[in-house]
């Protein structure tokens, strides 16, 4: 256990989790406070058979921890840094604890990297909604049924109802049901779901929701504030075409939903909204977005409402049970699960009206009757005066991916089918079709496969066709229990115009502050975001926001994302892709850098302030005005030997020197201090380079 070395210093045996190592007291204890200073009163020791010391810890990790102890330096080559920041809180180690927290804080700061855009806090919370729409008593208590009571609903445009045994371990964390009343009514300041269009966000909470509107010179202000609701919201939708349109006061519109009822406000110019109605739908609202000016909300039980701006007119109609859907232009596609495509022109109402009925066309037919899963629509430029050219990505229940074209001539003939792919083995649960790429996502744990797509005069060409370009896995743990059932504010996208780079958002567990922001088509990561706050992400959404008009019409893409405590932060993505795939600048120190610096000073052991020291300071307060600056910095050196002389520590000089041999490749400064006397346990080590790093930051500011 413990020994006598031939030069006076007790050996001590260790027995760390089976691995043994043996050093001498002074190393382990010349920190007071640690684990190993309070030796034989710490409860952590076990004698062994061996008569060594046992600790039940990773003797991976703690063998740097031991040459830290020994030679106060750090190599952190080959070492999990969280891992040994974790060990090093447990033994107590506090310069090396407060070493790694400032090589962790290096590039992290509470105003955010390069990307951080702007910070908004939570709103106050509002007033409740009394009015002949307000949801009381026995209505109240059918909505806080539990979940396993509610029927499954589509979290996304293109999720389906049912993925099987697909995709187990995003599923993991929904094994606990909570009862009623659970989720989000517990935490009502979190934000829920995000929503933006142009230059306006909506923020939804558990009960209420916020639009911000940016403005040129301003930024981002609070334009509208609804009522706190009596139900939790599980949707929402905006719509802000621009003030003074054609539509006038509902020019801009933002609508709620939860279970089968849908409020709708109109966003008036000064700042203030109007509530215009509550519109029902019947059955469990799961889609809920605009199309132009009309409101659309789809049901998975084969319902959808619209509402249109014109008329001021709420009409449904029952169609096939409706599992994706999609909008381009004026154009309204549902994906359903006899396998069929429908479509309706929402731009035509209310001219093309049949017996008070939407009038919902078939548009193709898959050759399997698989359930369409997923749908994706591109239209491309007008190549004549007859139309667009409509290209329609969808996916199946199976796992196939399909793609299937419309000529602007042969509009009476319905789609052609244009390829298929056979190559995921669960149901596919997005796809986009862009300009350049085609990507399809499956339930396996949100397995992407990515294709090139080729085209001539903008349309789609079989010359050379569609190529692989990569295979990838977003990994995102989802807990549908953590915000009462809904999950729709954390789709991983992707986001983005079909005419530029899109990314997926990943976040890896549902409690985590770090958002990784991933290129769509190759899964290359763009950057990384983290909190300012340390508060964790609960929502997030990519949104582009027009220019100034004083510096260019292009747009500019941010990212938004709510936090836990109510707040919204906003981050540069255009930036960031402008950025990617060059060479880091040679500002600022690397890790292994900052390590070194830390390395000149104690960062937790301030030396006792003594005569000499005092002395010191005030000799360099009157010589350091005068003279020139390398009078100045000689002062400044001859006044650094006076503070520390080597008779007052003589036992820490010979250390440091020994450390720096060690450096150098001479001898270990632990060898020395086993042939030396053992010092006089009530006297710590000071400092002896701390007054190196004064005279460091002094010279600085002389320059």
């Amino acid at each position: 256990m413990a020994a006598r070395a031939g030069g006076g210093a007790e050996l001590v045996q260790l027995n760390v989790g089976g691995r043994r190592f043996s050093t001498s007291r002074q190393t382990l204890t010349w920190i007071p406070d640690s684990f190993f200073s309070r030796y034989p009163q710490q409860e952590g020791f076990v004698e062994s058979e061996e008569s060594a010391i046992f600790i039940d810890r990773d003797p991976d990790v703690f063998a740097p921890i031991l040459n830290f102890l020994r030679t106060k330096e750090l190599d952190i080559r080959g070492t999990n840094v969280l891992l040994l920041l974790h060990e090093a809180q447990f033994y107590g180690i506090t310069p090396l604890v407060r070493r790694l927290q400032l090589r962790e804080e290096l590039d992290q700061s509470s105003c955010g990297s390069v990307l951080f855009s702007g910070y908004l806090p939570a709103p106050v919370f509002p007033a409740k909604r009394w009015n002949r729409h307000s949801v009381t008593g026995a209505q109240l208590a059918v909505r806080t049924v539990s979940l396993s009571e509610r029927a499954l609903v589509r979290r996304s445009n293109t999720m389906p109802p049912n993925l099987g045994n697909a995709g187990l371990l995003g599923r993991m964390l929904l094994l606990e049901e909570r009862g009623p009343g659970a989720g989000a009514l517990n935490d009502p300041g979190a934000v829920r779901l995000l929503c933006g269009h142009h230059n306006w966000i909506a923020v939804a909470y558990a009960q209420f929701l916020v639009c911000y509107r940016m403005k040129e010179t301003s930024g981002w202000q609070l334009a509208f504030c609804s009522p706190r609701l009596d139900w939790v919201i599980e949707r929402v939708a905006l719509n802000a075409r621009g003030l003074g349109g054609s539509l006038g006061d509902h020019d801009n519109m933002v609508a709620a939903a939860s279970c089968s009822e849908i409020l709708l406000w109109a966003l008036q110019p000064e700042g203030s909204g109007t509530e215009i109605g509550v519109f029902h739908l019947g059955v469990p609202v799961e889609g809920l977005f605009f199309v132009g000016s009309q409101l659309i909300a789809t049901s998975h039980t084969g319902k959808i409402g619209v509402w249109n701006a014109v008329t001021r007119h709420w009409q449904t109609q029952d169609v096939a049970p409706i599992n994706s859907y999609d909008a381009a232009g004026s154009f309204l596609l549902l994906g359903c699960n006899n396998g069929s495509i429908y479509y309706v022109d929402v731009q035509k109402f209310p001219l093309r009206m049949k017996d008070n009925d939407l009038l919902v066309t078939e548009l193709s037919g898959a050759p399997s009757e698989d359930t369409i899963t997923a749908l994706s629509v591109y239209l491309t430029p007008k190549s004549s005066n007859n139309g667009n050219w409509i290209e329609i990505a969808y996916g199946t229940s199976s796992g196939l991916v399909r793609v299937i074209v419309q000529h602007p001539e042969t509009v009476g003939s319905g789609p052609q089918l244009f390829q298929t792919f056979a190559v995921h083995r669960s149901p596919v649960t997005r796809v986009m079709l862009s300009e350049r790429h085609l990507i399809s996502v499956c339930a396996d744990n949100n397995h992407v496969r990515t294709w090139t797509v080729t085209r001539f005069r903008g349309m789609i060409s079989t010359q050379p066709g569609s190529t692989p370009l990569a295979s990838f896995k977003i990994l995102a743990l989802e807990s549908v229990d953590g915000l009462g059932g809904c999950s729709a504010g954390t789709d991983i996208g992707p986001f983005g115009e079909r005419e530029d780079q899109q990314v997926f958002l990943q976040r890896v567990v549902p409690d985590a502050s770090k958002l990784y922001v991933r290129l769509s088509s190759t899964g290359k990561r763009v950057c990384e975001v983290c909190s300012v706050d340390g508060t964790a992400i609960t929502a997030f959404v990519v949104q582009e926001c027009e220019g100034s008009s004083r510096i260019g019409p292009r747009p500019r893409r941010y990212l938004f994302t709510g936090h836990s405590n109510g707040s919204l932060q906003m981050w540069d993505l255009t930036t960031a892709l402008e950025t990617l795939g060059q060479a880091p600048g040679a500002g600022g120190l690397s890790e292994e850098e900052l390590l070194q610096e830390l390395g000149h000073c104690d960062l937790a052991l301030p030396g006792p302030s003594s005569p000499s020291r005092a002395a010191s300071a005030s000799l360099e307060r009157r010589r350091v005005g005068a003279g020139n600056f390398v009078e100045r910095c000689q002062e400044l050196a001859r006044s650094s030997e006076l503070a520390q002389p080597e008779s007052q520590w003589p036992g820490h000089s010979r250390e440091l020197g020994a450390g720096a041999r060690g450096r150098g490749g001479g001898g270990h400064p632990a060898t020395q201090r086993h042939a030396s006397p053992s010092p006089a346990p009530a006297e710590p080590s000071p400092p002896a380079a701390s007054s190196r790093v004064r005279v460091k930051s002094r010279l600085k500011s002389l320059a």
